[in-house]
């Protein structure tokens, strides 16, 4: 009768906690969301764009907001659900029928473990997908309406080579312009410099011309093949028209470019071993070519470098990867997954060798003798031998300056990139693996400040999501600029939380520290320890005033 005791407690609650992660998920997305639309409606709005577009944007920025928020959802799902089962007294009940701290905890680190496995997936085929067609799209939408991407106080590109522009303040919201200055270089005989105090954008229907009204200004222009002639004409209101700026939305269909952020575990770990092919390539040929210059020095001849001295590896780096890659063989037939393969994983030709130097055939055989077909390679000159020494008329050679300097930068360059590969992926391990962490934070925390009641839940919560995030935004750079592993960069945070939930698990269920309804105070006197010898000397004196 044991066992489907047990069951059904972990059915139970589990079941607690189901709604309380859905509406935390749904109300941290939501307010995310709403920040992120807040920021950017308005100049999308701006664009003219059709609301379809608009509302993708928004859609394909859920992704990476829902990679964010699920390990908030769930520390807040257990802070809640475990405050108030102790609130009710339903953790007492437990207690009383023999369930112990750890048997109630088990269960919610189960499922929290089920959790992190779905967030591993969601960041590692989800996300990358969607930040691709994010960042494509966004590209399109910045190319749509150049006015939104004039800068002020900057010499802007309108036409590519013919049209500048140059403006003090411009006002995208109502296409304004502020002490215009225009450099119109269109036509070869002639340079125009227009001036005015100010000036209006307006777009033909087309989308594809750009209308420019402007006001009280003048007109300079420079005959180029004579200099001479210049010709200044004042104006209170001119009309121009730029052809071809285009102001309409084109959709980019293929983008073969691919950020870390864009790419799941497998691409990222295999771009980090081109990267670390290519720095050990650039590493051997920067040896070689310092070594070919002490050669040259020595008066010898030097070496050929042979290219591709690292072989390209085509298996899938990882046990992960190479599941993946036989799931995916059963899916398509075998021709559709052939022509689906990278070319960077395909089986490579084999490099064609350099031609071998042949021997020179006679000019002409001497009559009576056989014809040889080729003539014999001269012997090796002679080892030096001790003797007087003869002044050389060659110039003498000396070793080059700043040889090898490109190679290491190449080493460095892939380094760099190998690193930020690896970072990446651990990134997503990391932030998958919050979610069970964030489960062993929030539940010993739970029980022992059982009267923390919404306080605790918001408190802490806020408490731990900024000290977390900070820390994994810290690590990441640390990470980038290879002052630090990408392990630890990465997984820094989750070992600090982790240790902590598992001491805090330890002391609820030692003899004498069960949960026993903890407050305000209490939390105060946890801190306050925690910092040491000053907390030490506070904490009587403020028990004494309470």
């Amino acid at each position: 009768m044991a066992a489907p005791a047990v069951r059904t407690l972990s059915r139970y609650l589990l079941r607690q906690h189901v709604a309380p992660l859905g509406f935390a998920l749904a109300a941290l997305t939501a307010l995310m969301l709403v920040n992120t639309m807040a920021k950017q409606l308005s100049a999308l709005l701006g664009k003219g764009l059709p609301t379809g577009v608009i509302v993708e944007v928004f859609v394909l920025s859920i992704p990476f907001i829902v990679a964010v928020t699920l390990p908030m959802a769930v520390l807040v799902a257990v802070l809640h659900v475990f405050t108030r089962l102790a609130a009710d007294n339903e953790i007492t009940a437990m207690q009383a029928s023999g369930v112990s701290v750890t048997r109630l905890v088990a269960p919610v680190l189960g499922g929290a473990a089920c959790v992190a496995l779905l967030s591993f997936a969601w960041n590692d085929q989800v996300l990358p997908r969607s930040n691709h067609q994010l960042r494509i799209l966004q590209v399109d939408i910045q190319r749509k309406k150049p006015s939104f991407t004039l800068k002020e106080q900057v010499i802007n590109e309108v036409v590519a080579g013919q049209f500048f522009l140059r403006a003090a303040r411009i006002d995208a919201t109502a296409n304004k312009l502020k002490d215009v200055t225009i450099y119109n270089l269109a036509d070869p005989e002639r340079r125009r410099v227009i001036t005015a105090d100010s000036g209006l954008m307006a777009y033909t229907p087309g989308g594809r011309d750009l209308y420019l009204t402007l006001q009280d200004g003048d007109i300079r222009e420079v005959n180029r093949s004579d200099p001479t002639q210049f010709n200044r004409t004042f104006f209170i209101t001119n009309r121009m028209r730029v052809a071809g700026v285009g102001n309409s939305l084109e959709r980019t269909t293929s983008d073969a470019y691919k950020s870390d952020r864009e790419m799941t575990i497998c691409e990222m770990r295999q771009a980090a071993a081109d990267a670390r092919r290519e720095a050990g390539n650039a590493a051997l040929e920067g040896r070689r070519v310092i070594e070919n210059d002490l050669r040259r020095l020595a008066g010898l001849a030097p070496r050929t470098l042979s290219p591709g001295m690292f072989a390209t590896d085509t298996a899938p780096p990882g046990l992960y990867c190479r599941l993946l890659r036989r799931l995916a063989a059963w899916l398509p037939p075998p021709q559709a997954s052939a022509a689906q393969t990278p070319l960077a994983q395909q089986p490579s030709s084999p490099r064609p060798q350099p031609p071998r130097p042949r021997p020179r055939p006679l000019q002409q055989p001497h009559p009576g003798q056989p014809p040889p077909r080729f003539t014999p390679l001269p012997p090796p000159p002679p080892p030096p031998t001790a003797g007087p020494i003869v002044q050389s008329t060659r110039p003498p050679v000396y070793i080059t300056a700043g040889v090898g300097v490109g190679e290491e930068q190449r080493r460095v360059a892939a380094r760099q990139r190998e690193v930020m590969y690896e970072v990446e992926i651990q990134k997503k391990y990391a932030i998958a693996a919050a979610c069970l962490i964030f489960a062993l934070v929030g539940a010993p925390a739970a029980l022992r400040f059982q009267r923390g009641g919404v306080g605790l839940v918001i408190g802490m919560s806020v408490a731990v999501f900024t000290v977390y995030y900070i820390g994994l935004i810290g690590g990441e750079e640390l990470g980038d600029r290879l002052i630090l592993s990408p392990f630890f960069a990465m997984w820094t945070p989750n070992v600090i939380f982790g240790v902590a939930g598992l001491v805090g698990l330890w002391r609820i269920r030692k003899p004498g520290n069960a949960p026993h309804g903890g407050d305000w105070s209490d939390v105060l006197e946890v801190a306050l320890r925690v910092i040491g010898w000053p907390g030490s000397l506070l904490w009587p004196r403020w028990r004494r005033a309470s």
